[in-house]
């Protein structure tokens, strides 16, 4: 039961990230950088008050794909914080939980496992999905807010689809050494990112940004991903897979409550048809996005 509490608290927290970064004033970049440096720095602090160490000789075996992996991480909490700026926090989140359906497809060519019938059908569903959330049987097309947030939050998702496949790949890395690792590649990846391409001078650093900020790096990062990765230590896979959809039903009840974002019943219907495909795809693939 503790480790089922675990999980839960840490998917209410992952469900809650789009609500602080709509909050937050700064380029999507700027945050994304901020979070990973402060996620990681705690979950270093995390380590070593549990006297744990991260293994060495693991991560230089695995250093290219890790850094691959952790730039990968980065520009995907961009394009997610970029979709959220776009579209309603629910439609980014359901978006990226296509990674899922996208693991799928690519398995079969990177893994040589035979794409079923049943895979064919979610990966159909999930799209279906998209079309109906994606607004274009409602918007008039004269702005494309919309259509925009969606490709943002798809783009993520094929991101963080490509950091679950090189993940598979590393099952001789320990989860959190493999965490920290990814964290502190994507600060390291992404200030010198958001120093090229964003003008920080007219950005105004007060007491409320600096809040939220280290709100977005040490519950949304380090204390999430800690719970998340104690919690599944004891948990079996179809536990894994059906409580993680709290995340994204959290992210929508939250939205619509806090941020009064409405949804049309064509959208509930799009959000139903790909958190069931991804539900169903989960049985086969116990692999869903970490926000």
């Amino acid at each position: 039961m503790k480790s089922k509490l675990q999980f839960i608290s840490a998917m209410l927290i992952f469900g809650t990230i789009g609500l602080f970064r709509r909050m937050i004033p700064f380029p999507s970049s700027l945050i994304a950088a901020s979070r990973g440096l402060i996620g990681t720095l705690f979950l270093i602090l995390f380590l070593l008050t549990t006297h744990q160490k991260l293994n060495w000789t693991h991560i230089r075996k695995s250093l290219f794909p890790l850094l691959l992996s952790g730039t990968m991480m980065g520009f995907n909490w961009i394009l997610l914080f970029e979709s959220y700026n776009y579209t309603s926090v629910a439609v980014s989140t359901v978006c990226y939980y296509m990674a899922p359906v996208f693991v799928i497809l690519a398995s079969p060519v990177l893994f040589k496992t035979a794409l079923t019938q049943k895979k064919i059908f979610c990966a159909i569903t999930a799209f279906s999905g998209i079309l109906l959330v994606s607004g274009i049987f409602t918007t008039d097309f004269t702005g494309l807010h919309e259509i925009t947030g969606v490709l943002l939050g798809l783009g993520a998702a094929i991101l963080y689809a490509s950091v679950i496949l090189i993940n598979k790949k590393m099952s001789d890395i320990q989860a959190f050494d493999r965490t920290v690792m990814q964290l502190g590649t994507s600060a390291m990846v992404l200030f010198p990112y958001t120093l090229m391409t964003e003008d920080l001078s007219s950005l105004s650093l007060n007491g409320q940004t600096i809040i939220l900020l280290l709100i977005t790096g040490i519950v949304h990062t380090g204390i999430a991903y800690a719970l998340y990765f104690i919690s599944i230590k004891e948990m079996e896979p179809e536990s894994i897979a059906l409580y993680s959809y709290i995340d994204p039903m959290s992210a929508i009840l939250f939205s619509a409550f806090f941020l009064q974002e409405s949804i049309a019943l064509i959208e509930i219907i799009g959000i139903v048809l790909i958190l069931g495909s991804a539900v169903l795809s989960e049985f086969e693939h116990p692999s869903k996005p970490t926000n």
